[in-house]
C-alpha cells in the first residue's frame, strides 16, 4: 500500500511517499482508508516537536474515516462498515489498524470527509463545555480562534447542548463570517474583543492562550468559567489568582486525551452523546481544503501557514482532492 513516511525531523518537506507492507494486527480492526484529518501534532511530528515521537520511520496520522476490511472476533464492527476511527498514528496510508474501542460507524447521512474531521475536535469541545466546563441551558459562550478547528466545533456543541448566545473571536471578517456559517449568533474581532463583549460571558473556550487570556477573565461574570484548551499564540498565560477570587470565577484545564484515553470506554462515551447530533446536522464539520494523499506536503504546508479555515484533509482518492491556496497568516 502507499503511505507517508516521516524519515527525517527536517519539517513537512522532508516527508515522503513510500510502498509499504499492509500493517498487522489480528486484535486491531483494519480499515481501507478514504479521509484523513491532519493537525498540528503532525506538523510537530515532522520536526520532533510533539510530546509523542515514534521512532524514525513512522507513518503519521491521528485520525481517519474509511470501509471495514477486517475485524477481530468479537468485534461489533462488520467487513463493510463505514467508519470513523482514530489509529492515533498511521493514518497517513491507504490502509491502517485501529483500536475497535476507538472506531466508530459512520451514521449513512455523513460523509467520509466529516467523519475524519469529527471525533478529535468535537469530542474535545464536549468534554471541554459539558464535562468540564459544566454549561447550563441558556448560558452565553465567547470561543477564541472560532474560525478553526476546535473553535467551529465548540460553537456547534455550544448549541447544540443548550447554550444562549455564542460570540465568535476571531482575527478578521473573513473569518468572523467563516464562524457564523458554523453557527455562532455574533462575531467580535481579537483587537478590542473585551470592550465589544463586556462582562456578559458564562463560560470562555480559549485554544489561544497568549496575551487576551487577562482580558477573557475580564469578561467573565460572576461564576464563570475559563477553559483552557490550548495555546495556539504560543504564549502560556500567567493567572493572577485574585482575579478568580475577587470575582469568583474559574480557571479550568481542558486536556481531553489525557483524561479520556486513559479511562476504557469514554471515547465512545462521548461518541454516543454526539453522534445523534451528527446525524440530524446540528453538528456539521467545517471541511477546509482537500489535498490527495501524495500532496501531503502541502496540506502541511498550508496547515503550517494558519491561513486554512475548516479541517485540512486528506484523501486516497486522487480525483477527490480539492486543494485551495492557503492564505497568508494573520
Amino acid at each position: 500500500m502507499q503511505a507517508i513516511q516521516i524519515t527525517t525531523l527536517e519539517g513537512p518537506e522532508a516527508i515522503h511517499l513510500c510502498e509499504v507492507a499492509t500493517p498487522e494486527g489480528d486484535d486491531l480492526v483494519l480499515i481501507d482508508v478514504e479521509a484523513i484529518g491532519v493537525a498540528f501534532p503532525e506538523l510537530l511530528q515532522t520536526r520532533g516537536l510533539y510530546q509523542y515521537q515514534p521512532g524514525l520511520p513512522f507513518i503519521p496520522g491521528a485520525e481517519v474515516s474509511g470501509v471495514v476490511r477486517s475485524a477481530p472476533d468479537g468485534c461489533s464492527l462488520q467487513p463493510g462498515d463505514r467508519v470513523a476511527s482514530l489509529p492515533l498514528i498511521g493514518g497517513f496510508a491507504e490502509q491502517v489498524r485501529a483500536r475497535s474501542d476507538l472506531t466508530f460507524r459512520l451514521p449513512d447521512e455523513v460523509s467520509f470527509e466529516a467523519g475524519a474531521a469529527f471525533v478529535f475536535n468535537y469530542a474535545t469541545s464536549y468534554f471541554a463545555l459539558v464535562q468540564r466546563g459544566g454549561l447550563q441551558p441558556g448560558e452565553t459562550v465567547l470561543v477564541h480562534g472560532a474560525a478553526g478547528g476546535i473553535g467551529t466545533s465548540a460553537i456547534q456543541v455550544a448549541k447544540a447542548f443548550g447554550a444562549g448566545e455564542v460570540i465568535a473571536v476571531t482575527s478578521s471578517a473573513e473569518k468572523g463570517d467563516v464562524a457564523l456559517q458554523a453557527g455562532a449568533d455574533r462575531y467580535v474581532l481579537a483587537d478590542g474583543f473585551k470592550d465589544a463583549v463586556g462582562r456578559t460571558v458564562d463560560v470562555v473556550v480559549d485554544p489561544v492562550g497568549g496575551p487576551r487570556f487577562t482580558d477573557s477573565l475580564r469578561t467573565l461574570r460572576e461564576h464563570g468559567r475559563l477553559l483552557v484548551v490550548g495555546f495556539a499564540a504560543g504564549e502560556i498565560p500567567i493567572v493572577k489568582v485574585n482575579r478568580l477570587l475577587l470575582n469568583n470565577i474559574s480557571v479550568v484545564g481542558v486536556g481531553w486525551g489525557a483524561d479520556s484515553f486513559a479511562r476504557p470506554g469514554e471515547v465512545a462515551a462521548q461518541w454516543d452523546a454526539l453522534v445523534d447530533h451528527l446525524r440530524s446536522g446540528a453538528l456539521s464539520p467545517v471541511i477546509g481544503p482537500i489535498f490527495a494523499l501524495e500532496n501531503a506536503v502541502e496540506a502541511l504546508r498550508c496547515l503550517n501557514s494558519r491561513g486554512a479555515t475548516g479541517k485540512v484533509l486528506l484523501t486516497t482518492d486522487p480525483n477527490g482532492h480539492r486543494p485551495r491556496e492557503p492564505k497568508k497568516a494573520e
